[in-house]
């Protein structure tokens, strides 16, 4: 199944994506939240989707697309795990995962604009995918941890590189900005994913390629990411986690490159569709 949420910010109602059609679910009664994963809410899903055959109502294509999986409890993130993208960064490769946070604050739906946060100089982009939790997970073995997978998004984990390495302390300060995690547009459960490990992600800015990778290539796999998680952490049924990144972010490029008002990020992965953000100037509100 390909999981939707869709309609104003904060007033999302939830839908589904069949064939290349998006249909209203909103009368299945639940948000695709923690207690809908919690509760074997994919599985109920698609008996309400069998009994109900033929009889959704179709969403409009211009319906805006909010982020597949309503507020996570966190969003968790793996730093460095390509070893072209520690490459780029002049970093060794790390002999565990790199774990950083993502506020839940930041979360947006697929194509949403982006907003420079104030005083920002250095915004960049990161393709992602992002692996969506559907049961409680605490020191899960690696052979059983895809057992705790709900599905997968595509991600853009947006971060301000001064805020993150240059203003001291964790890399937290340049990755929960409003709007800085654009997910979606949908959630692919597991079974509609033959190869997790064999995805091609890639971005452009402004229509130019700056990422094209592929998951192939991570240091530390997803079952390994599941299980290495959950020996430091309880994950909650919805949290997020968000595997890394390609090379080719701007941080690395020679000069640096940055995002500025009017530039349009988007990106994608096999399988997971496509997003578009352009980037906006910070204004109070």
């Amino acid at each position: 199944m390909k999981l939707i949420r869709y309609g104003a910010a904060g007033k999302e109602k939830t839908g589904i994506i069949i064939g290349d059609t998006k249909y209203d679910t909103s009368a299945f009664g639940e948000d695709y939240n923690e207690h809908f994963f919690e509760t074997d809410g994919l599985s109920r899903l698609k008996q309400y989707l069998d009994a109900n055959e033929g009889e959704l109502s179709k969403i409009a294509d211009d319906e805006r697309l909010g982020s597949p999986v309503a507020r996570p409890s966190k969003i968790v993130c793996i730093g460095l795990n390509y070893r072209d993208h520690a490459e780029e960064m002049n970093a060794p490769l790390p002999p565990e995962p790199v774990i950083f946070m993502k506020s839940t604050t930041a979360l947006v739906g697929p194509n949403d604009d982006i907003t420079i946060p104030k005083n920002s100089v250095k915004t960049d982009w990161e393709v992602e995918l992002a692996v969506v939790i559907g049961k409680k997970a605490s020191y899960v073995e690696e052979a059983e941890a895809l057992d705790y997978v709900a599905g997968y998004c595509l991600h853009n984990d947006v971060s301000e590189r001064e805020f993150q390495i240059e203003r001291n302390g964790t890399w937290d300060k340049g990755k929960g900005c409003d709007t800085f995690a654009p997910m979606g547009p949908f959630l692919a459960t597991k079974d509609e994913v033959a190869d997790v490990h064999n995805l091609r992600l890639w971005l452009t800015v402004n229509g130019k390629t700056m990422q094209d990778g592929s998951t192939a290539n991570l240091i530390f796999n997803v079952p390994f990411l599941i299980a290495y998680t959950s020996q430091f952490m309880t994950l909650l049924p919805g949290d997020i986690i968000s595997t890394g990144t390609p090379a080719g972010v701007g941080l690395g490029m020679k000069p640096p490159v940055y995002l500025n008002p009017g530039d349009v990020v988007e990106l994608g992965i096999d399988g997971l569709g496509q997003s578009r953000q352009e980037l906006k100037a910070y204004v109070k509100n």
